[in-house]
């Protein structure tokens, strides 16, 4: 036979310390990120959805008067055409630094506070708010919309070239926004609205 062009090491079983040392790692290195970007975003979506307090004979949600309910009605006629509501449009900017924010932040703008059952709290508010055709909508939007913040960074990075990255955001925006209109009217017109 021929011999091998290049001689290949012994395979060896990994020793566990040195296993477990790399998960402790890895693990660390994304608790502390997610410490950074996370629990920061979440501080601040609390405090625009929390402050100004309502005013004295306030009949609405106290989020409506705050800083977040603002921002959320002046950028919800934007989004109505692809079903999105003002609490949704508030998820979003937060959700641009990292996705699993947006979960985070719709609790915080709907006011699930219920700790010991937030996921199921959750499903009932987002049954009672969202219609299917919403949900599959704002699913639509997350597949196209940027990843996030740091990505963009990237692709800022590796091209070189600010021009590029704002026409991959203009582009994934508008992909995103084309995708959520479809799959809303189309989940509209087949009775999921």
């Amino acid at each position: 036979t021929e011999p091998f062009m290049m001689e290949l090491p012994a395979y060896k079983v990994p020793d566990l310390k040195n296993v477990l040392f790399n998960l402790w790692l890895r693990a660390k290195i994304f608790i502390n990120r997610a410490a950074r970007i996370i629990l920061p975003l979440m501080i601040l979506v609390w405090f625009l959805s929390t402050f100004p307090y309502p005013p004295e004979g306030a009949t609405g949600p106290a989020i409506d008067y705050s800083f977040a309910g603002m921002i959320g009605h002046a950028l919800e006629p934007l989004f109505r055409p692809i079903g999105f509501n003002w609490q949704m449009v508030v998820a979003l900017v937060p959700g641009m630094a990292a996705r699993e924010v947006a979960v985070a932040a719709l609790g915080t703008v709907y006011s699930v506070a219920d700790a010991e059952n937030a996921t199921g709290a959750m499903a009932g508010v987002l049954r009672a708010n969202w219609s299917l055709a919403t949900g599959l909508s704002f699913l639509a939007w997350y597949i196209f919309a940027p990843q996030c913040l740091p990505t963009l960074g990237v692709v800022r990075r590796e091209t070189n070239s600010l021009k590029w990255t704002w026409i991959m955001i203009a582009y994934m925006f508008g992909l995103a926004y084309l995708a959520s209109y479809v799959t809303y009217h189309v989940s509209v017109a087949m009775g999921g609205g």
